[in-house]
Parts: C-alpha cells; structure tokens; sequence
C-alpha cells in the first residue's frame, strides 16, 4: 500500500507590515516542489488560522496567547511618530513620550502596542484600523504611534514619522501548534533563522563524491613537471638521475 502523499505547500499566514519576501525566494530556490502559500491577515487572525489548522505557521507580533503553541521571537521593531509633515516634531530627529504630552494621540482598535502609560492626550474616538487612522492623521484630527513597519506600509507624501525614544517596541515571532515539528516546518525554521542548506537541522543536500583518480598519477605528474628557472641562468637544476642506471652501464 502506498503511503501518504507528501504535502505540497506550506501555508504561512503573516500580519500587516511583516513582509515575507525574503523567505519565500530562499524557499523556491531550495524547496520547488513545494509551494509556500503566504496568507496576508490582521493581527487579531492569525494565531487563530494556526489553531484551527488554516495555516501552518504565523509571522505574528507580540505579545499572544501561547498556549498550545511553539513560538520563536524573531525581531524587535522601534516605535515611531506618525505626524503632518508640517507639525513641529518633523524638525527632530528623536522624540520622546514628553513631547507628544500636549498632542493628541489616535489608538486605533487594532493597536499592536502594549502602552503602561499612552502618552498624550487620548482622541475621544478611537479608529477602527491602524489604516484608517493615518487619514486621521492626515485630516489633523491627532498624532499616532505606530512600528516603524506599519508607518512604511501606510506612506502617505503628506505624512512623515520619527522615532520615539521611550516608546514601547513590537516584537515579531514565529508561531505554529506545540505538537511534533513537520519536516516542513523544519525546513521553514531553517530559512527564517538563515541556516545554511546542508545545516544539521535543514534538509541537507548530497555533497559530490570527490574525484577518483589513479593510483600513482599525481605522483608522476609531479616528478614530470620542470623545476622553476632556467638551468643557463643560474636557476634551480634538474635532480640528478639514480646512479643505479649509470653502475649498470658499466
């Protein structure tokens, strides 16, 4: 009896501002035979894909309910301002929390920051998505702080955003089901964390089997080939023949 056909994709859900790209060239160089499906999906979704068994692994930010899950923290992003090109923070470089004390500051309803203490003075209504309050932003209905990702990902030519020094930092991870790790999910760990192709924990590649050559060739080669320099110009000389021929000549 045949057995089981081997899966040929991988589905990867991933969140507004993460961009996969990367990872998926380096998996159809090395895994053509098996697609990487890359599943765009808000924030509040995408654990839930993996539970249900939609997706097989996420690209999510922190932080998450980790129960009945694995999850590896890959990066850390910086928080940014996003202000009117205009407004008095674009001539900063760095902001902190204590200039944006008199702002108003938009928190949409899928913020992905954890703030202790927003900074600012809170809009009495709050976005429904990050994306609709940048053109709350643009309108100057407030300020919003954002992972620089997301302020990428929303670029507006009327909008700028700069760094704030003490704002807190949205972490990235990569999350799948805490039950036995597929050789696909391994594969894709191996790409996210730059293993190379023959790594231990990869699907190593066979290596070619060095070169067999005669017995003796290299040897002979190398007896044949020409000292450096020219014996009339005082260079290195010829070794002298065995003096055994010359005795049997005699």
């Amino acid at each position: 009896m045949a057995g089981p056909e081997a899966p040929h994709s991988f589905r990867l859900a991933h969140v507004p501002g993460v961009t996969p790209g990367k990872w998926a060239r380096i998996w159809e160089e090395r895994f053509p035979e098996v697609t990487l499906a890359v599943l765009p999906v808000d924030v509040p979704d995408a654990v839930g894909l993996v539970r249900d068994g939609r997706a097989d692994a996420a690209v999510t930010r922190l932080p998450i309910d980790r129960t009945g899950l694995h999850a590896i923290p890959l990066y850390s992003e910086t928080s940014v301002v996003v202000v009117p090109k205009e407004h008095f923070v674009a001539a900063a470089e760095v902001v902190s929390s204590e200039d944006l004390a008199d702002e108003v500051l938009l928190h949409p309803q899928d913020d992905v920051l954890e703030w202790e203490r927003p900074p600012g003075r809170v809009a009495g209504e709050r976005p429904a998505t990050t994306a609709g309050a940048f053109e709350r932003v643009a309108a100057g209905a407030g300020l919003l702080v954002v992972p620089q990702s997301l302020a990428r990902l929303h670029h507006r030519k009327d909008l700028t955003w700069r760094p704030v020094s003490d704002a807190p930092e949205s972490g990235v991870a990569l999350v799948w089901l805490d039950v036995e790790t597929t050789d696909l999910m391994e594969r894709f760990i191996g790409v996210v964390r730059g293993r190379t192709v023959n790594s231990s924990r990869g699907v190593p590649q066979a290596e070619p089997a060095p070169a067999k050559r005669e017995r003796g060739t290299t040897d002979r080669r190398e007896r044949r080939t020409p000292a450096a320099g020219n014996r009339k110009g005082g260079g290195p000389r010829r070794a002298p023949r065995a003096s055994g021929r010359r005795g049997r000549r005699r």
